[in-house]
């Protein structure tokens, strides 16, 4: 199969490259950088054919589709800070890649008849209640500019599309690029204490388990909306940090917070970002691994 990946200077494009040369699958990376710039590792994604392309430029999207013709295009790419899409100087330029520039990935798509798989998030949801939200819920309500952007990149892959895979993730950690694990075990090596929240509730998803259920996906064609994170159950960012800290060896204090109490962010969060994924072994998919061994096997990895 011929594979189209968008920002492999992403942690999760980055593992998709990988896995997906990894089964002999044909694979071009892309990003907005002139060259690939990220984790030089050695593995496939820095041998793998790379082609510089701006989402937004919709004729540049054209042009390297049809050039390319793939079969699957595995749409990795988003603007994904989300205090700094508050800014206003930025909120264009967020709509601008997160909903226009896949606006111009699924039209190019179409134009060859290829599947394509474009990843969302858990922000797309209001975030009330302690119901798990189910792939196929539409009670939407995003409660910041950057949940707003990647729900209106989901309405222009489903409006435009028929082959199609919507995946919705949260609290994504992997080798290439900033994390939450990256930045918390920085602040507990120059911190006795940090302050983290314990009252938004979901689970996190490490890149190299979900690109290899990505790749699952995009041999098959059961296209529709998922959910997909590891396994093992909810948890707090502050249970997170608690179980990463104890994993790597750190002995710094973690003090529980409600959001409100910690009160830095720009943006407001969901506080329930529970994804129910029994649709995916419905589907006949393989779950990801336990959310604690996926930390431990991040950890051994990550040079931190």
């Amino acid at each position: 199969m011929r594979i189209f990946v968008t920002g492999v200077c992403g942690q999760l494009g980055h593992d998709v490259v990988n896995n997906a040369v990894s089964r002999g699958h044909e694979v071009t990376g892309s990003d907005i950088q002139t060259v690939y710039s990220g984790v030089a590792d050695g593995s496939a994604v820095t041998a793998a054919p790379y082609v510089q392309l701006d989402i937004t430029d919709k004729d540049a999207v054209n042009s390297v589709i049809s050039e390319i013709r793939p079969d699957a295009i595995v749409h990795c790419a988003a603007w994904t800070a989300v205090d700094l899409a508050e800014d206003d100087e930025n909120r264009v330029k967020v709509d601008k890649i997160n909903h226009l520039g896949t606006q111009y990935i699924a039209e190019a798509a179409k134009s060859i008849n290829c599947k394509m798989l474009y990843l969302s998030t858990d922000y797309v949801f209001d975030g009330k209640g302690v119901r798990p939200w189910q792939p196929d819920d539409k009670c939407y309500a995003p409660l910041n500019i950057y949940g707003q952007s990647k729900l209106d990149g989901e309405l222009a892959v489903s409006s435009t599309l028929d082959k199609y895979f919507i995946v919705r993730i949260a609290w994504v950690f992997g080798l290439n690029g900033k994390n939450f694990i990256k930045t918390m075990i920085n602040a507990g090596k120059t911190h006795d204490s940090v302050r983290v929240v314990n009252d938004q509730i979901g689970t996190p998803t490490y890149t190299l388990d979900l690109s290899r259920l990505l790749v699952d996906m995009i041999e098959t064609d059961k296209y529709g909306y998922y959910h997909a994170t590891n396994e093992g159950g909810y948890i707090s960012w502050y249970d997170f940090c608690v179980e990463f800290y104890k994993q790597y060896g750190l002995d710094t204090k973690v003090i529980p917070v409600t959001t409100a109490e910690y009160g830095l962010s720009k943006a407001a969060r969901p506080v329930n970002s529970r994804l129910d994924k029994s649709k995916l072994v419905e589907a006949g998919f393989k779950p990801l691994p336990d959310w604690k061994d996926a930390v431990r096997r991040y950890l051994k990895e990550a040079e931190l």
